[in-house]
């Protein structure tokens, strides 16, 4: 049986806007632990568990530090669940994950698809590792849930690697397809609509409800080995709103792992 062990990466270089999601990993932790809720999930499955290994927070200066750490954490045989950081962290993971899952389904949640080939000069931008994963064919389907800022040239990008976008604007989750293979999940802050997480560096109007992203997550079937929580930024946090959400939703995919 797995172990999971949790990973802070405390990395924000990659941002294109604002500054501010590498401070995330240890306040998202301390809502989790902050005794205002418990620590058993929706499916009254807890989260304190020996199973579940913390390792802490780890500072970085070079971008594929990243993909070193995760890739020692996965060859103790454990699951990693990573708290970010910006999202450009998730394309080092996935690459720290190709060997050991050469066959990888990823649900991507978020307002942006990230898939532009480069994105201010940089190939490596946090609006870029989705084009970096599907071009390096570390995933065999991505499906990606609450893109409500498609732009022609991402369109093409999500044509040309036969990408799944479920828009807002025609958002059916009954639609969203069972994962044949192992599942990764990445979940950008941002995906939810600002009104549940005022939090993160992109404010982008009509997202996912904070019901809506539990209830996609607790009916997954499928094995998910592993999942990051990405662009939390808590500069912009109102009351800590976005902290206790994603403490929230990392009780729930743990849950769903273990």
């Amino acid at each position: 049986m797995n172990n999971i062990i949790i990973q802070g990466i405390k990395f924000d270089d990659k941002s294109s806007y604002q500054k501010g999601p590498k401070l995330a990993p240890p306040l998202i932790r301390e809502a989790l632990n902050c005794g205002s809720a418990n620590m058993y999930t929706e499916n009254l499955r807890s989260i304190e568990n020996s199973r579940i290994d913390d390792r802490g927070d780890f500072e970085i200066s070079e971008y594929f530090d990243i993909e070193e750490i995760t890739k020692n954490h996965i060859n103790t045989g454990a699951k990693v669940f990573t708290l970010g950081g910006d999202h450009s962290i998730t394309f080092p993971i996935i690459k720290a994950h190709s060997e050991k899952y050469p066959k990888l389904d990823i649900l991507h949640i978020d307002a942006h698809c990230d898939l532009y080939d480069n994105y201010e000069g940089d190939k490596y931008s946090h609006a870029c590792p989705f084009a970096r994963i599907m071009e390096n064919g570390f995933a065999v389907k991505l499906v990606q849930v609450g893109i409500r800022t498609l732009n022609p040239h991402q369109a093409e990008q999500a044509k040309k690697f036969h990408v799944e976008i479920h828009q807002m604007k025609d958002l059916d989750l009954k639609r969203i397809p069972k994962f044949e293979n192992p599942l990764y999940i990445s979940l950008d802050m941002d995906g939810f609509d600002p009104a549940f997480a005022p939090g993160v560096s992109h404010h982008e109007p009509g997202g996912l409800t904070s019901k809506e992203v539990i209830n996609l997550i607790q009916n997954i079937d499928a094995e998910i080995i592993g999942a990051d929580i990405v662009e939390y930024n808590p500069n912009r946090d109102f009351q800590n709103m976005t902290a206790f959400l994603a403490a929230k939703m990392m009780k729930e995919i743990l849950g769903k792992i273990l």
